[in-house]
């Protein structure tokens, strides 16, 4: 692989995405639900577009006062409305200043529920082609999310986490265990040379696996994002990789 992606969550009222999106090549845009609103959706935007970033909708349960990182159960029509009703939102500011849109990625606990329960991904991945079948769809390297999505007939990006630990089974370590952020910019480059030149990842237990390193997801609202971007950015560089969205 000579070329990769590098995005961001942004749009979630943080103050860092006009620094960050130099580094980046995708953009995730929060979609009112989780964080966000119309606003913050036209700035972010238009942000993208100045730095020819891939623009994303980033669709998350509606818990604001969780960030959308809370578990919530849906009936399969709310879901459906849910996933489609926040693509649609950035669809049309998009379309209001006549950029495309790319690619879809699940927010926090939408995300991780997906990658795990076949008939969330099913719908997910529903949803989205319904919207657009054109768009791609992120989700966490060898999930169900993944291959539900390729099963419908989407195209999909298989994506890895600068910035968190992994388990034995691929999932990532969950926000409430130890451990579970990186915190060390070396480490965290570490990492993401590992995924992206040797396709695996070394768990919290020294176990290695072996992924699929499509796009690297960096979050906005990290204590070091900036610094993460600046570093993963360059270390990519160095080792002949472009940076470019899928």
């Amino acid at each position: 692989m000579n070329y990769i992606d590098l995005n961001c969550d942004m749009g979630e009222g943080l103050d860092n995405d006009a620094a960050i999106m130099p580094f980046i090549s995708s953009a995730n845009i929060a979609c009112g639900y989780h964080a966000g609103n119309a606003d913050t959706m036209k700035k972010t935007v238009l942000l993208a577009m100045e730095h020819s970033v891939a623009i994303g909708a980033h669709p998350g349960f509606a818990d604001p006062e969780n960030f959308g990182r809370r578990e919530l159960q849906l009936t399969d029509a709310a879901l459906y409305d849910l996933v489609t009703t926040q693509i649609y939102a950035l669809q049309t500011v998009c379309r209001a200043y006549g950029a495309p849109l790319y690619h879809v990625k699940p927010h926090g606990a939408l995300y991780n529920m997906a990658a795990r329960t076949p008939a969330m991904a099913k719908i997910i991945a529903k949803a989205v082609k319904d919207v657009d079948n054109r768009l791609r769809l992120f989700g966490l390297s060898n999930s169900l999310l993944i291959s539900e999505a390729a099963a419908a007939g989407l195209k999909t990006v298989s994506e890895v986490f600068a910035d968190r630990t992994y388990q034995d089974d691929g999932s990532l370590t969950a926000r409430s265990q130890p451990g579970a952020m990186i915190e060390s910019e070396t480490l965290a480059v570490e990492q993401v040379l590992q995924m992206v030149t040797r396709q695996t990842v070394t768990a919290q237990s020294g176990k290695i696996i072996p992924l699929k390193a499509e796009t690297i997801c960096l979050h906005g609202d990290g204590a070091h994002a900036l610094e993460y971007a600046r570093a993963i950015h360059t270390a990519l560089l160095h080792h002949h990789l472009t940076i470019q969205h899928p």
